[in-house]
């Protein structure tokens, strides 16, 4: 008799994707919900909505940056630490948050502790890994199941801390989101093996791959592509709740609204991610922002009511983490994996640029002019603007000769 056949094993990386999808969702979750203290802060601290913003502008601004030399650490000692690092900062950012009595006591807790904290345990570190860890020929799909788990997390925390500030006030609603984030210290444990250990052999050289990369224009074009989605994406997740607050919908209808997108883009970050292993990802990307515009533009159109806003949650949750996982396939496929962290953080920095602009402008505009209308122009005219960039970037392996075109470039 033949020897019975083995049993089916889980791919050798099922562990670090849950794993990572934990802390995706953790992450990802408690920083969506800051729209919702906006006016609750801004009201009891007598502040306006320009410093509030200020200081979660500058959280998206330390996070690209912080995270592109946390992706280098990670790149050159692993994961696990670099996680435990941002998770603990994490906690003390939030605490921070939650006693600021000023400006700059918000700005250095919300802003600077908090910014380098998430990038310390936002995609650039999960990604990075599983970009290690994952086939070359599932990479995009598991990139897109990363940033679905990390959009569960935004429709599970949005009516959680809504319910939370309602019933116990935002203060003890930000300790509460300390002791939540506390759990990725846990869960960075299961971030360490040897896969990604295998996955780093060799010599880490971080300098020559960041040389490399910036002396091609390929790398700048998706830099600059990128900072649009940040200013996209954050200007609608701080600034949508106080935009319908304003039109006179209720604190929960603003709630719900971002709560949607996050529920809507875990089908839209799978299917980018499932759509990337078949089609152009630079071509994808392009049409992404290209229909963000398009559904932003019509919403404003539209007559404003309560189904109206969760329609166009609904169609821009669709799109709206839809870059992170082919954004950073592509960088993987046209830069390799090995400096994935570094290389992918710096061109995330791009996208914390746009952030920092999206989520102080939304709030220099309002208090300029009383309302948003300008803001919406910006974020509208933008996305046009990224779907000119992307046409031009090659995505072929960097020194792959030219008769070498992917069939999906």
């Amino acid at each position: 008799m033949g020897a019975p056949a083995p049993a089916r094993s889980a791919p050798s990386y099922l562990p670090v994707l849950l794993f990572g999808c934990a802390i995706l969702v953790i992450s990802t979750g408690v920083r969506s919900s800051f729209g919702l203290f906006l006016p609750e802060m801004t009201q009891a601290r007598g502040w306006s909505r320009e410093t509030f913003s200020l200081a979660i502008a500058l959280q998206n601004l330390m996070w690209g940056l912080g995270g592109s030399f946390l992706g280098a650490m990670a790149d050159k000692y692993g994961s696990m630490r670099t996680l435990l690092l941002g998770a603990a900062l994490y906690v003390a950012g939030f605490l921070g948050m939650a006693w600021a009595e000023s400006g700059a006591a918000l700005s250095l807790s919300a802003g600077v502790v908090m910014g380098i904290a998430i990038g310390g345990t936002s995609f650039g570190i999960v990604l990075a890994t599983l970009g290690r860890v994952v086939p070359a020929e599932q990479r995009s799909l598991a990139f897109g199941v990363g940033v679905a788990a990390g959009s569960f997390g935004q429709f599970l925390f949005l009516p959680l801390a809504g319910k939370l500030i309602a019933s116990i006030g935002w203060q003890a609603t930000l300790l509460v989101h300390a002791a939540i984030v506390a759990a990725i210290l846990l869960l960075a444990l299961g971030m360490r093996g040897e896969h990604e250990a295998a996955a780093r052999a060799g010599p880490v050289r971080l300098t020559d791959a960041l040389r490399g990369a910036i002396a091609d224009r390929s790398f700048h074009l998706l830099f600059w592509g990128y900072f649009v989605c940040g200013l996209q994406v954050v200007f609608i997740q701080l600034h949508l709740p106080a935009y319908l607050l304003d039109k006179g919908m209720s604190a929960n209808v603003g709630a719900t609204a971002v709560a949607l997108i996050g529920l809507f883009n875990v089908a839209g970050s799978f299917a980018s991610g499932w759509l990337g292993q078949k089609l152009s990802r630079k071509w994808l990307l392009a049409g992404i922002y290209v229909a963000r515009s398009a559904v932003i533009g019509l919403f404003l159109l539209a007559p404003l009511s309560q189904w109206s806003v969760y329609l166009f949650s609904a169609a821009i949750g669709v799109l709206w983490l839809s870059t992170v996982p082919l954004t950073n396939a592509l960088v993987g496929q046209r830069w390799g994996v090995q400096y994935l962290g570094l290389l992918g953080g710096v061109v995330f920095f791009g996208h914390q640029i746009g952030s920092f602009l999206g989520a102080w402008l939304g709030g220099r505009f309002f208090d300029l002019f009383g309302n948003y209308d300008y803001a919406w122009a910006m974020v509208i005219a933008f996305g046009g603007f990224a779907a000119l960039v992307h046409a031009p970037i090659d995505q072929r392996p960097l020194g792959a000769p030219r008769a070498a075109v992917p069939a999906r470039a």
